[in-house]
C-alpha cells in the first residue's frame, strides 16, 4: 500500500491520467484496486474490494470490444468475430493491458499478498483490470470506459490479422487428420459463487490420454483443456 494519504492521492492522480478519466467518486477507483486480502484485516472491515466490480467490468469490456470488432471487421461473419472476441477478453489479454499501464504498483494488497509477488500476478492484474473498467463505467458512464478500453485494446486487435483459430477446432481437425475419434469433453467440477463460477473440464483424445482446463464458463474451460492437449501432443499454435 502507499506510504500515506498524500502519496496515495498522488498515485491515484497518476493512474487517472493513464485511464483518461478524473473520478468524481474516488472510492470507486480505490475499491477497484483493493484486493480481498486487505478487507479482512483489522481496521479494514467494510473496505470495498474489486470482487463485485470485476463482475460488472467483464461485461462492460465485452460490450466495448464486441463493438470495436463489429466496426473494425465489417466483412467477417459471426464465427470469425467470436474467435477474435474470445482472444481479446481472455484473462491473459486483460492482464497484459493492466501490466502496460502499470496497474500492479497501484494495487492495495495485504503484506503477505504483496510479498508473494501479487503485484505481478497475472490473475490479480486481470481481476483488478476488469474492476477498474467497471469503476470507469460507474463513475463516467460507457463513454469513460470506452475512452480507456478502445486505445488500450487497439494494439491487440491489430496483432491478429486473421481470426485466431480456436483450440477446440484445431484439436478436432488434428484428431480427424490422425484418423482418431473426436475429442471427448467432460465437466469435472464447478466451484465458486453463483455470480463468479469456475468450471474445470477434461478432454480425452484416443491414444493420447487426457488434459484439463478451467475457465469462467464451460466454453472457456473446454478451450483451455483443448489448448493444453494441443501442447501435450505437440500440435500447438492455438490458444484457449
Amino acid at each position: 500500500m502507499s506510504a500515506g494519504p498524500g502519496s496515495e492521492a498522488s498515485d491515484l492522480a497518476e493512474l487517472e491520467a493513464r485511464l483518461g478519466h478524473e473520478f468524481r467518486d474516488k472510492t470507486l477507483l480505490t475499491a477497484a484496486l483493493t484486493h480481498p486480502s486487505l478487507a479482512g484485516l483489522k481496521g479494514g472491515r467494510g473496505l470495498g474490494t474489486y470482487e463485485r466490480l470485476e463482475f460488472l467490468g467483464d461485461r462492460v469490456l465485452g460490450l466495448i470490444v464486441a463493438e470495436m470488432l463489429y466496426r473494425t471487421f465489417p466483412q467477417e461473419d459471426e464465427g470469425a468475430l467470436a474467435r477474435r472476441f474470445a482472444e481479446l477478453v481472455r484473462r491473459e489479454s486483460i492482464a497484459r493491458v493492466s501490466g502496460a499501464i502499470g496497474l500492479g504498483r497501484h494495487l492495495r494488497l495485504a503484506a503477505g499478498e504483496a510479498g508473494s509477488g501479487g503485484r505481478d500476478n497475472p490473475a490479480l492484474l486481470a481481476d483488478a483490470g476488469e474492476a477498474v473498467i467497471a469503476a470507469l463505467y460507474l463513475d463516467g458512464g460507457l463513454d469513460a470506459a470506452r475512452r480507456f478500453v478502445e486505445p488500450a485494446w487497439r494494439p491487440l486487435v491489430a496483432e491478429e490479422i486473421k481470426p485466431p483459430q480456436d483450440a477446440k477446432t484445431a484439436l478436432q481437425e488434428w484428431a480427424q487428420g490422425q484418423g482418431l475419434a473426436l475429442p471427448a469433453y467432460a465437466l469435472i467440477s464447478t466451484e465458486g459463487p453463483a455470480h463468479e463460477p469456475r468450471f474445470e473440464v477434461e478432454v480425452r483424445v484416443e491414444g493420447h490420454g487426457k488434459a484439463t482446463g478451467s475457465g469462467k464458463s464451460k466454453r472457456t474451460a473446454e478451450q483451455a483443456a483443448a489448448a493444453a492437449m494441443l501442447t501435450r501432443i505437440g500440435a500447438g499454435g492455438s490458444r484457449p
